[in-house]
């Protein structure tokens, strides 16, 4: 079941005056790959996380300790503006850390970003694409969809456009709002090709910043969905069958590669990836061979392909790009629950790699 939420009385309480303290909403990623929160009051507006205290949590209700040593250290690393409280309140998402002072196993954001600052003098740079569906809890079944049987096969639904077509489109439009206003560099959105699934897109961002935003805009996505009873499933094969998985496709470049001459820069990095394509699946969501078939523009999951404007390949390189001769080039093997930590770190270690003697 859900509850949604009751928006005329809970203004009259936004309204009151906080007196000078700030409301800081700390996020962290739990132990099942998902978003994490609880609230703490400070005495001043915090411009960076750097000006907010280290915090705590119990593991053991998370999945990330046992309960006779169940602290779990969260430290700020991301700030951003709070959309559902307004005023000066703030967000901040946090890497989880051990009581000692080491990273925490489900912390993936620090060896990201090792990656990411042996190699930034490259300035890379990233844009995933968020696909995900609703979920109507009174059905278990995709929002929108009949409570018997199914609805018309896809076609009309991929950037559609009107009832029957669209089912989420207040939640979506919310959404992005809500992003905007966080400060997330959300760039787009879509309805995707099968019913009550949509897609946005983050960045680019350079660097860490890709991982925050992404985790930061997941959060926003189930708060949003929260105040409309409505579920948000990131599952790579929500709905068996004929009706297609979602992904979170990744952009990559460096600055090499969007130089003139870039193309060569990017066929190289393909290559390397290309020889690492296990280690790649592994960290590329759970559940991917669900949805990496061959079939609803995906590669299979055992096989490794790229190729110019083709996305039935495992990586794609757009055709403006082939034009051009510079740019970017998309992975779209990771799937839609991905930690965009692990994705986008061995993206970085593979195209850096050492080159074969």
């Amino acid at each position: 079941m859900s509850v949604v939420s009751n928006n005329s009385i809970l203004g009259k309480y936004l309204s009151l005056e906080q007196h000078g303290k700030v409301q800081v909403e700390y996020v962290w990623i739990d132990g099942n790959n998902n978003v994490r929160s609880k609230t703490r009051t400070v005495n001043k507006v915090p411009t960076t996380a750097a000006d907010l205290p280290e915090w705590n949590f119990d593991g053991s209700s998370t999945n990330q300790a046992e309960g006779h040593d169940s602290d779990v250290l969260i430290q700020p690393v991301a700030l951003y503006n709070d959309p559902f409280r307004g005023g000066d309140n703030k967000l901040v998402l946090c890497a989880t850390y051990n009581p000692d002072g080491t990273p925490h196993k489900t912390n993936h954001r620090h060896a990201c970003k090792q990656q990411m600052d042996a190699h930034a003098d490259q300035v890379p740079w990233f844009g995933i694409e968020q696909e995900y569906m609703f979920i109507d809890p009174e059905t278990a079944k995709p929002y929108g969809w009949p409570k018997h049987g199914f609805p018309e096969p896809q076609g009309k639904y991929y950037c559609g456009v009107g009832a029957g077509k669209i089912f989420g489109r207040d939640i979506v439009e919310a959404h992005y709002r809500a992003c905007l206003f966080a400060g997330i560099n959300i760039s787009g959105v879509n309805a995707e090709v099968a019913p009550g699934q949509f897609e946005y897109q983050v960045g680019p961002c350079e660097g860490i910043e890709m991982g925050d935003q992404l985790w930061m805009s997941r959060y926003l996505l189930e708060r949003v969905s929260e105040d409309f009873g409505i579920v948000v499933t990131i599952h790579p094969k929500p709905v068996k069958g004929d009706w297609n998985g979602a992904g979170c496709h990744t952009n990559v470049s460096t600055l090499a590669m969007r130089e003139e001459g870039g193309l060569a820069e990017i066929e190289k990095a393909i290559n390397k990836i290309g020889k690492r394509h296990a280690e790649h699946i592994a960290v590329y969501g759970e559940d991917n061979d669900q949805r990496l078939t061959g079939r609803h523009e995906t590669g299979k999951i055992d096989e490794f392909s790229y190729g110019v404007a083709n996305r039935g390949a495992s990586i794609r390189i757009p055709r403006h790009v082939g034009k051009e001769g510079k740019g970017y080039f998309e992975d779209r093997r990771p799937a839609s629950n991905i930690d965009p930590y692990q994705v986008t770190g061995i993206i970085i270690e593979s195209i850096f790699m050492p080159d074969e003697q």
